[in-house]
């Protein structure tokens, strides 16, 4: 993919870092220059350029991009005004960082197609990991449900999955297990699958009912 990140920061950089390690184009936009000399040994194109002038947007092809990135800090107004133009450039993919829900709302009016809050989403993680430990990662769908990968409570060890339904009684659904001791991911899995010690179940349900299996891991 062609990607253009806009803002160098801590979550610009990172994210820089990993897509073009990943083998995607990257351009790198930001007005610092340090930060745009440091960012050209791990980007395709870094420029020194203010993201907010629509003529020097067009004039470096960024209407072609497949993804753009949007990380300008504090600076609300730029990464709602730039959020605005590539929306206008017709850009399929526009994510971008916000501080605020005021600004996630102003954000998603104008264009952007997702708005990530980085920070807030560790420490959820985080605080979530150490109040059940046995939960392994989790990952919030809205606000009623969530995805999560946890240790196979010692009530399910040894039964298979069509003895445990878990879907009945839980109200939860196993998407996959992955299997104790490897890297092994069984997606398709079937009633006469038996989960064993050390095995790590994903779940899928609402945040209520997945409450319920955490507490079955003790």
């Amino acid at each position: 993919m062609r990607i253009a990140i806009f803002g160098l920061g801590i979550f610009g950089r990172h994210v820089a870092k990993v897509l073009f390690e990943r083998g995607h184009e990257v351009i790198a936009i930001d007005q610092r220059k340090d930060l745009i000399q440091k960012a050209q040994e791990y980007t395709t194109q870094a420029i020194v350029a203010d993201c907010t002038d629509r003529e020097l947007l067009e004039n470096l092809g960024l209407n072609n991009i497949d993804l753009a990135i949007i990380s300008l800090g504090e600076n609300l107004s730029a990464s709602i005004l730039l959020t605005l133009y590539l929306k206008e450039m017709e850009v399929k993919q526009i994510i971008v960082k916000a501080v605020n829900e005021d600004h996630q709302k102003i954000l998603e009016l104008v264009g952007a197609t997702k708005v990530v809050f980085p920070e807030r989403e560790i420490a959820i993680k985080l605080a979530a990991s150490l109040d059940t430990p046995n939960v392994l990662d989790y990952l919030p769908l809205s606000q009623e449900y969530q995805v999560i990968e946890i240790a196979a409570p010692k009530a399910f060890i040894g039964k298979n999955l069509g003895e445990l339904d878990v879907r009945r009684r839980y109200g939860v659904q196993v998407i996959a297990v992955r299997e104790a001791g490897s890297e092994q991911v069984f997606s398709l899995i079937s009633p006469e699958f038996k989960i064993k010690e050390g095995d790590i179940l994903v779940l899928i349900g609402r945040i209520e009912d997945i409450e319920r299996i955490k507490k079955l891991t003790g």
